[in-house]
């Protein structure tokens, strides 16, 4: 019985191991995607209901209204903040929707790179760390009997 007890423990020890792993780089991916989700809901208010606050340039290739673009942002920012919360509750779902919504917010950033360059690239690198951090592989303990 006394050995039983010890194997217990150990399992025990090995899943806190792995939850700790695990929802350390799904925490900070969380955090991030909270934090990029906001953001992009304000770059979007700020597009569609201030016209004039960004510089639009002649000739560029992704020319849309910048009220448009305003749409897209508020839309993938509310999306991203939902999948970002869904993430804090440890939803195995919000990580495959978080990786998907990272890619499109980063192809979203980079059309708009000549709207807001600097913002823009700010917003790619935090959305690959979050398909890094939401993509990188867990630390797997198998129970010892």
């Amino acid at each position: 019985m006394a050995s039983n007890v010890s194997g217990t423990r150990q399992q025990r020890a090995g899943r806190e191991a792995q939850s700790a792993w695990a929802t350390g780089w799904t925490g900070a991916a969380a955090v991030l995607m909270t934090f990029g989700g906001i953001m992009a809901i304000f770059q979007g208010i700020a597009a569609i209901a201030e016209d004039d606050v960004f510089v639009t340039t002649r000739n560029f290739t992704y020319a849309f209204s910048l009220t448009g673009w305003g749409w897209i942002h508020l839309i993938l920012g509310a999306l991203v903040l939902a999948a970002g919360l869904a993430l804090f509750t440890g939803a195995t779902w919000a990580r495959a929707v978080g990786v998907a919504l990272a890619g499109l917010s980063m192809i979203a950033n980079f059309v708009w790179l000549p709207y807001a360059p600097v913002w823009s690239i700010v917003l790619i690198v935090i959305d690959g760390f979050i398909i890094w951090a939401l993509c990188s592989p867990r630390r797997e303990t198998t129970p010892q009997t």
